[in-house]
């Protein structure tokens, strides 16, 4: 990745983190990087990739995958106007940077789905969580 590319990638990582989890602490704003860069190795492992991307941009990217992105979202607007200046950002970003230079754990236990958990979307039924942090519940390879 070019020096661009990355300070670009830095950015989407950190601000879906930021539009996902910035209620959440530490842990659970690490856990949604855990699932991005779970996503993104398992679509590079797959010949032909995976259907949610195999880079970080478009994992996160990805139409109604994280809802913070999502046109009719509250959370969307804020996304754009966000900055280093906002402390939960400013951690974000350093989570980001992390998750992307591979040197952060993965507390999910492989996880690359999750849910808030007073939710019970369709695709979680009958399924065995890997674990919950915070507010989310976690999900190994669903699909």
């Amino acid at each position: 990745m070019t020096a661009p590319d990355l300070t670009y990638t830095l950015d989407i990582v950190a601000r879906t983190l930021w539009g996902e989890a910035r209620g959440e602490g530490r842990e659970g704003q690490e856990a949604i990087a855990n699932v991005i860069m779970n996503r993104v190795v398992r679509a590079r492992a797959r010949q032909g990739g995976w259907w949610w991307g195999s880079d970080p941009v478009a994992v996160c990217r990805k139409p109604w995958q994280f809802s913070c992105w999502n046109p009719n979202d509250p959370n969307r607007r804020k996304l754009d106007w966000v900055s280093a200046k906002d402390p939960i950002f400013a951690r974000c970003l350093a989570i980001a940077k992390r998750a992307l230079a591979g040197e952060l754990p993965d507390r999910t236990r492989g996880a690359t789905h999750y849910h808030e958990q007073s939710l019970a979307p369709p695709w979680s039924l009958g399924r065995t969580p890997t674990t919950q942090i915070g507010r989310h519940v976690f999900y190994a390879d669903i699909f």
